[in-house]
């Protein structure tokens, strides 16, 4: 682990399907009350609002509380039925998160439509100047992923061979992250049977960012010096 910090004191929205607090894998000491936000964008709050149907959202909290076990997760449910929603009830998410004091906001997720991308990149800037940093794909596929591909955020793209334990950056301007797209192991599930792919190195690198943040004090270092921050811990370590 390039961190000895654990994330404590960090504040990390998941904006996902939710979270089941049963799960094995999930902390619920660690997990702040959450809410449902439809496609519309309208709030749901209910003490049940939050809760994973699907899967994804908790598989993806479980990766980020693996790697940053001090930090607490705010579920953020935007996929209801299946994994599909609006750039409306993301933007909205987003928005959200950063109203209640996220230092991080985890997307394991975006809209390939570039017609989105102003949109997304005014909800950047929102999050920012609260105090929020995105992490999120850069791509799906070939194609741009926003507002992971948009400036101010930490992009992620996937390294199937990066030992999950770890990251490396391209020091492209700006830089991009690769994490492995394993989730947490399953005993006697080969791991490519296991649901994989970038929603995981997204979570990875924002379990690692909260780490990051810990280790440099808060509030944080803005969008920069958390790139500063993740790229000096792999030259220390």
């Amino acid at each position: 682990m390039p961190f000895a910090t654990s994330g404590a004191g960090v504040r990390v929205a998941v904006i996902d399907s939710g979270v089941h607090p049963a799960h094995d894998h999930i902390d619920a000491g660690k997990l702040a009350p959450g809410v449902a936000i439809a496609s519309d964008g309208t709030l749901d709050d209910a003490p049940e609002a939050s809760l994973d149907r699907l899967g994804h959202g908790t598989a993806v909290t479980a990766a980020i509380q693996e790697k940053a076990p001090g930090a607490t997760c705010i579920p953020i449910r935007v996929f209801h039925d299946s994994l599909r929603t609006s750039a409306y009830a993301l933007i909205s998410a987003i928005d959200w998160a950063a109203d209640q004091g996220a230092q991080i906001i985890n997307l394991s997720l975006g809209s390939t439509n570039a017609a989105h991308a102003s949109a997304f990149a005014a909800a950047i800037a929102r999050a920012s100047a609260a105090g929020a940093m995105i992490v999120a794909p850069r791509t799906v596929g070939e194609a741009p992923s926003y507002p992971g591909a948009l400036e101010g955020v930490i992009a992620v793209d996937l390294d199937w061979d990066c030992p999950r334990e770890t990251y490396r950056v391209d020091a492209s301007v700006p830089p991009v992250f690769y994490a492995s797209g394993y989730p947490r192991a399953i005993p006697g599930v080969a791991m490519r049977r296991n649901i994989h792919g970038i929603s995981f190195a997204t979570a990875q690198m924002s379990g690692f960012a909260a780490c990051a943040l810990e280790a440099t004090g808060m509030p944080g270092p803005g969008i920069d010096g958390l790139r500063t921050a993740l790229g000096k811990a792999l030259d220390d370590a």
